[in-house]
């Protein structure tokens, strides 16, 4: 079973601390939704949780092994990250868009392996691309795009998922969708680190919230524990009434 591994991990940018002394642990069965206002820290703490930020310090491990000391190919093979930016070099045809997720086995476009090909197919099957698979990248809607770069990941078959906003922009149709997919993939025996804005979204799908405020983990439990109108006034300084997953803004606390 793959873990990821996170001990008082901190980030800085010269006399600016972007991530203080966070830890927490994924694993395989979990989705998870990292909540937080914006500059609260969420990108930096994926990034320095995959070894990806060279101003961290502390712990960050996938097995065992130091997330910073693992070939980009090897970390590939054991977690799928999906960025919060995801620009299009050029317009390729979605299948080729979606087969750059076996760059963890040194494949390419065009040159697949019976597995590798194999494997971009259970991907876009997943996310529905199938008749979408010789369309060019650039002629799709923003909620086909976003499929899009899910099944890239997902080609990995890699155990974990860390995800950097899937959902931003979509409307809530879309947003479900992805969502949908990624607790699909769970429910197969992936684990998932999701970041979220809306409450309600991570609060219907996650397993557990991590809540981040001014760089440091100020909560990390069930929605049930976690989710409470005074969470949101100390996180995001909001006046908010919660029935469930059921989140209603009222204004500024």
């Amino acid at each position: 079973m793959t873990d990821l591994t996170v001990q008082n991990l901190t980030v800085k940018a010269g006399r600016t601390t972007l991530v203080e002394g966070a830890g927490f642990a994924l694993v395989p069965g979990e989705l998870i939704c990292l909540l937080g206002p914006n500059g609260a820290g969420k990108t930096s703490l994926l990034r320095a949780s995959l070894g990806l930020e060279k101003r961290a310090s502390g712990m960050a491990s996938l097995n065992g092994d130091d997330c910073a000391s693992l070939s980009p190919m090897e970390r590939a093979r054991r977690v799928a990250y999906l960025p919060q930016q995801r620009p299009l070099a050029w317009p390729n045809a979605v299948r080729d868009v979606v087969a750059l997720g076996r760059y963890a086995y040194g494949a390419a476009p065009g040159r697949l392996s019976q597995p590798d090909a194999d494997a971009v197919d259970r991907a876009m099957e997943t996310c529905d691309l199938a008749a979408l698979a010789h369309r060019s990248a650039d002629t799709l809607s923003g909620g086909e795009l976003a499929r899009v770069h899910c099944a890239r990941a997902f080609a990995a078959e890699a155990p974990l998922l860390v995800a950097d906003e899937p959902v931003a922009a979509l409307d809530p149709r879309h947003q479900f969708r992805i969502m949908d997919i990624i607790q699909s993939y769970v429910a197969r025996g992936g684990g998932a680190l999701v970041v979220l804005h809306d409450i309600s979204l991570a609060a219907r799908y996650a397993s557990r919230l991590i809540w981040m405020k001014d760089g440091r983990i100020v909560a990390d439990g069930p929605p049930a524990e976690t989710l409470t109108a005074e969470r949101l006034a100390e996180i995001y300084g909001v006046r908010a009434r919660v029935h469930g997953t059921l989140v209603h803004i009222e204004g500024a606390a």
